[in-house]
């Protein structure tokens, strides 16, 4: 047996590390929740703590912010592994909050930045210490200043100039009554390893991640789904075309891609040969202003 014998793959470290940082949260934490939304990034962070305690089951929930602008398909899935796997699934609704006037809709009728407010008070009512988020370094600038334990203050906010150091993947979890701890497994992890680990371990995943016909129409430069919340203006062209999705977020900001990716090895090859990130090419939000996910990280999303 050779030295190479016992030398971890891409993989294998990648998913080492993410069980060790899940485990760690368990240990230095009290009351943890992994936020789960039926995305590609979620479901792996889920199947890694899956792994991190089998046998038992997870030893924490898992909670959703709603928009209410959720693609179908994503929302099924979400309630189908909550019962395949028996968690504890919190919700908390954007809709709830516009319907009761605590938040209002968007002139352009996007959601997500609408999420802050309910996720924090999903936090704060659940008493949640951690929780856990699929944010990766490679998504968007912002995100690639995170530390792994990102230390959120009494209102939820982010201080980017006031980051732990974690030397040697020793994390700081050390936090006051009424601040928390934002933890992201995935930091280190590219598009191309989610979705290569996404075939290694055989995950299944909504189908709208994989090419099928669409009605869609353009709008700067995305291609946007027909449906109950996202519906074309004058000028603009429906069309029947093959796409999918690379992230789902909010249907009234998430553009679709054309793709003839069918299958885990497709989108692989697909991803392989991209230049521009998911969030980059396919979220509206994202694209109102240079630090426009930074300015809200500060405010407390994720």
């Amino acid at each position: 047996m050779t030295l190479n014998d016992y030398r971890l793959t891409q993989l294998q470290w990648l998913e080492s590390e993410a069980i060790h940082i899940i485990r760690e949260v368990i240990a230095e934490f009290e009351r943890p929740v992994l936020l789960f939304s039926g995305g590609k990034d979620s479901i792996v962070m889920l199947h890694l703590a899956v792994k991190a305690f089998w046998p038992s089951p997870v030893p924490f929930p898992v909670l959703h912010v709603d928009t209410g602008h959720n693609f179908p398909e994503v929302l099924a899935y979400r309630d189908a592994t909550v019962e395949r796997l028996g968690l504890r699934l919190e919700v908390s609704s954007v809709q709830d909050y516009i319907d009761d006037g605590r938040l209002r809709e968007r002139s352009d009728g996007m959601r997500n930045t609408l999420q802050t407010q309910p996720l924090l008070d999903g936090i704060t009512e659940g008493k949640f210490d951690a929780v856990f988020g699929g944010g990766r370094r490679d998504e968007e600038k912002a995100r690639a200043k995170e530390r792994v334990f990102s230390l959120r203050d009494e209102f939820g906010q982010w201080d980017p100039r006031n980051q732990r150091p974690e030397l040697w993947n020793l994390y700081n979890g050390r936090h006051t009554p009424g601040q928390h701890v934002r933890v992201f497994p995935l930091s280190n992890w590219t598009e191309l390893d989610v979705w290569q680990y996404i075939g290694q371990e055989g995950i299944a995943l909504p189908e709208l991640y994989y090419a099928h016909q669409r009605e869609v129409y353009e709008r700067d430069g995305m291609l946007l789904a027909v449906g109950p919340v996202s519906m074309p203006r004058d000028g603009e062209t429906v069309e029947k075309r093959q796409v999918r999705y690379r992230t789902v977020g909010d249907m009234s900001c998430t553009g679709a891609v054309e793709s003839d990716a069918l299958t885990v090895d497709d989108v692989i090859a697909e991803v392989a040969a991209t230049r521009i990130t998911e969030r980059g090419a396919t979220r509206a939000d994202d694209r109102t202003s240079e630090a426009a996910m930074e300015d809200r990280k500060k405010e407390g999303y994720f």
